[in-house]
């Protein structure tokens, strides 16, 4: 292997640094699929860069090379990893896989509990509306995604406000944002390194319910009024203990938990500007990084291969 196995180790740094700028400067949808897919790639090459680094010091176990009939003296003059470095590799991908597997398990145990709940809710529309003074509204996730709405939190807007409230949750259900947050989050939980991309994925599916609200209004002021006077009134509410399944999946919610999922400065500010145009050339430039991170991981790959197979070849010539 050459040095550049190390490259899908460092691209998350780069990637983290980036995604404030992405997020804030590419179109709310673009911005949300690139930067989930960016998580989940990069999450996958350092953790294949983590698994190569980690074989080669078990290859180098005695034991083991005479079980793959390999040669002992080549593995260790073709490897360029160091014993030390391997095994930190190992000890990192360890937590890595348990972090991932914890993630997986608390969201997905999350997600049955919402879609229980969300069939548990009265009627049979998608919007509910509960007795409830605490100003509050969130999307359940489930087949199909029911939409709950607090009185407290329909009293304090007026009525094309809250016209903009419900096309905002109707975009969380049907874009279906929760499984992008859920994509960040696994990586996220995979590679700490990439909790700012999972940060700005949350403030992403944010934007882009804001911008489909806005264009289902035919008011950018007045969504951005809406979403103003809706976190107001939710921080002004007093504290009320969430589902346990909207607080595991945290990022499928509505304007009443925007001080948590995204700053509401930033996207009333976005609300009350033009709408973001594509920008092709930093699209390119965020998938090139990417694309450099799974080559690398790649070719990392092919030369352990190479090298295995000439450690057998050796063994037996």
């Amino acid at each position: 292997m050459h040095l550049a196995v190390y490259l899908p180790l460092v691209m998350p740094l780069l990637a983290a640094a980036a995604a404030r700028p992405l997020a804030g400067r590419l179109p709310p949808v673009a911005a949300t699929w690139l930067l989930a897919g960016s998580a989940v790639a990069l999450a996958a090459a350092s953790s294949a860069v983590l698994g190569l680094l980690a074989l080669t010091a078990l290859v180098r176990i005695p034991l083991a090379a005479a079980a793959g009939e390999m040669s002992e003296q080549v593995i260790r003059h073709g490897d360029p990893a160091s014993v030390p470095v391997a095994v930190a590799a190992g000890v990192l991908l360890a937590g890595a896989a348990a972090g991932a597997c914890r993630a997986l398990w608390r969201r997905t145990v999350a997600l049955i509990a919402a879609g229980r709940q969300a069939r548990r809710l009265p009627g049979a529309g998608q919007i509910v509306v509960i007795d409830d003074e605490a100003a509050d509204a969130y999307t359940l996730p489930g087949w199909p995604c029911r939409i709950v709405v607090t009185a407290g939190m329909m009293r304090v807007l007026s009525h094309p406000e809250r016209q903009v409230l419900l096309a905002h949750e109707r975009a969380h259900a049907s874009a279906f944002h929760y499984l992008f947050t859920a994509a960040a989050r696994l990586a996220a939980a995979a590679n700490p390194l990439l909790l700012p991309i999972e940060a700005a994925v949350g403030y992403t599916v944010e934007r882009w319910a804001d911008e489909r609200a806005a264009a289902a209004a035919g008011d950018r002021q007045l969504a951005a009024r809406a979403i103003a006077r809706a976190a107001l009134a939710s921080a002004a509410a007093p504290p009320r203990q969430a589902s346990h399944a909207a607080g595991a999946l945290g990022a499928v919610t509505s304007p009443a938990r925007m001080r948590r999922a995204g700053p509401v400065p930033r996207r009333v500010a976005a609300l009350l500007s033009p709408p973001p145009q594509p920008r092709l050339l930093l699209l390119a430039a965020a998938v090139l990084l990417v694309a450099v991170a799974g080559a690398s991981a790649l070719e990392a790959a092919r030369d352990l291969h190479s090298l295995l197979d000439y450690a057998r070849t050796a063994a037996t010539s």
